[in-house]
């Protein structure tokens, strides 16, 4: 999967799938390959003046925090309550507006051939009373990386999280099985072979990346 100017929305098939270290390494990988990349992690709960992910995807890109983290461009919303977004808001009496994010995008696109844009938590998560993250990719149109994991339970997460965006029209790039350190080798493999064939047999087209390091991405993005 060649890659094309534009937002890609980021989402995992849960909350701890290694999303944010996988957009961190494919914004690393993007870049020295000459990609003039940023990432975008819109809301950003459980921390008090940085975003931490994005601290993270710096990291991995091996840069510093750049103007755009400074003017909260690249972080719509940051909440204290480690929880989902729509209750972390209320909880501080906000009410997350997507035109905003939208717009801190197209902002961020004014400067940058790709965004990187990882959401908060897998893809039915809440931003406000009426409105999932899977609610966004759809309605903007974003093309989607899921990531998913070699955790036990990992391939139904998966295959839930496909389903739905197959209902919705949301057109996945990519599946990035990212493998973790200590999960079983042998259910891992298993698990890769299975979400690769359901995958396939929705998506003919799709790319699906087993994630070990950011040179996994190599060809294939």
């Amino acid at each position: 999967m060649e890659h094309k100017h534009g937002a890609y929305f980021i989402s995992g098939v849960d909350t701890d799938c290694g999303k944010t270290y996988v957009t961190g390494c494919l914004a690393a990988y993007l870049r020295h390959r000459g990609v003039n990349v940023i990432t975008q992690k819109p809301v950003q709960t459980g921390c008090e003046t940085v975003a931490d992910d994005l601290v993270e995807h710096r990291k991995a890109m091996g840069v510093g925090i750049q103007l755009e983290d400074k003017e909260r461009r690249t972080c719509s919303y940051l909440f204290r309550k480690p929880a989902s977004p729509q209750l972390a808001a209320r909880l501080e009496g906000v009410t997350i507006d997507v035109n905003k994010i939208s717009s801190d995008t197209e902002y961020l696109l004014s400067k940058y051939d790709v965004v990187l844009v990882e959401g908060a938590g897998g893809l039915m998560v809440p931003l406000n009373d009426d409105y999932l993250n899977i609610d966004y990719v759809s309605q903007q149109k974003l093309p989607l990386v899921l990531v998913t994991s070699s955790k036990l339970g990992g391939i139904n997460h998966a295959l839930l999280s496909m389903e739905a965006c197959k209902n919705r029209n949301i057109d996945i790039k990519c599946i990035v099985f990212n493998r973790m350190p200590k999960d079983d080798p042998i259910l891992a493999d298993d698990a890769y072979q299975v979400i690769k064939k359901y995958a396939l047999r929705l998506y003919p087209d799709i790319k699906v990346i087993d994630f070990r390091s950011s040179d996994s991405f190599w060809g294939e993005f």
